[in-house]
């Protein structure tokens, strides 16, 4: 009896050590929460995207500076490639483009090779990138192309190649072109000329809105003005709350630029305190900043602009930030 009782603990123990081995054998499933899932995804999606800017049609036919999702990757012709193929109708980057934005590159069109050097960016197309638009589409291509591209810090200028050739005439609105092309060329261009005399060039940031979400779209305005630029995107930014159809300027019509110094890479302005949108806290309104500095960033050479109030820095920005 004993003997057999013996055998059965000995039984029972070596099933439960056998168990308890088994257990131990089989890994362990980790379990996580909804949240920790979606957050550890988003870490790592983070790590693969960046936003680039780049210029496309909005619902009123502007190009208009919106951002859109590209991958993080080492070449920055892989970059650039990826980020013009955005701009191509029907494309492999439709999806990207955000609500109430259009493409602006005629579809079929290919781009056939990039290279870039020394911060000049070579573009070849296929054929289809000119050949079946209309006059006024031809000039906005154009524009397109040298804008998303030179919002890449590294790229200053560009020459666009059709088949090998070097696109320096648009045949439907005969227009000659540089055959180095750069913000210089403008964009959504207004021309308030009455003489061949003292003609300025001068690009100026304003707002529109689609469904309630800010925007920006640059106007190049070619004028009879010999003033500072500064001057002039002041003046302008403040003429009037409406510019043009559903162009907008929330800076007040009372705002006065006292003063602008350029000191090296800075652009310090001396503005009256009409600039701020709460005196009291000495606010000035995230969109009067984007395009007074959106403004500057096209029209000078400089890396950062200061606001000053009765010679107190109120605030600086860092164009890279906003670009």
């Amino acid at each position: 009896m004993l003997k057999k009782i013996t055998i059965r603990k000995f039984l029972v123990s070596t099933a439960a050590l056998t168990a308890l081995f088994l257990i131990y054998l089989i890994p362990k499933e980790n379990i996580y929460s909804l949240k920790d899932k979606v957050a550890t995804e988003l870490e790592y999606v983070d790590k693969e995207i960046v936003t680039s800017t780049i210029y496309l049609y909005d619902h009123n036919d502007f190009l208009a500076r919106t951002k859109v999702a590209t991958s993080s990757k080492k070449s920055i012709e892989e970059n650039i490639k990826e980020t013009l193929e955005v701009l191509i109708k029907d494309g492999a980057g439709e999806s990207k483009i955000p609500n109430g934005f259009k493409a602006v590159i005629p579809s079929d069109t290919k781009i056939l090779s990039l290279d870039y050097k020394d911060n000049l960016l070579k573009i070849n197309f296929s054929k289809e990138l000119l050949e079946e638009v209309k006059a006024k589409e031809e000039e906005k291509i154009i524009e397109a192309i040298v804008y998303t591209v030179t919002s890449i810090p590294e790229v200053k200028q560009v020459i666009i190649y059709m088949e090998g050739d070097i696109v320096n005439y648009l045949p439907k609105s005969k227009i000659t072109l540089p055959a180095t092309l750069d913000r210089n060329f403008g964009i959504n261009k207004e021309y308030d000329i009455k003489s061949n005399k003292e003609i300025n060039q001068v690009t100026i940031y304003y707002i529109n809105e689609y469904h309630d979400e800010t925007y920006y779209v640059p106007v190049t305005k070619y004028l009879n003005d010999k003033r500072e630029k500064i001057n002039i995107i002041i003046d302008e930014l403040a003429s009037a709350p409406i510019y043009q159809s559903n162009l907008m300027s929330f800076l007040n019509q009372n705002v006065k630029l006292l003063s602008s110094e350029l000191a090296g890479a800075e652009l310090n302005l001396e503005f009256n305190s009409y600039i701020f949108n709460d005196v009291d806290e000495k606010n000035i309104l995230e969109e009067v900043i984007y395009t007074i500095c959106l403004s500057v960033g096209d029209n000078y050479d400089v890396s950062q602009v200061s606001f000053t109030v009765d010679h107190e820095e109120i605030y600086k920005s860092v164009i890279k930030t906003i670009e």
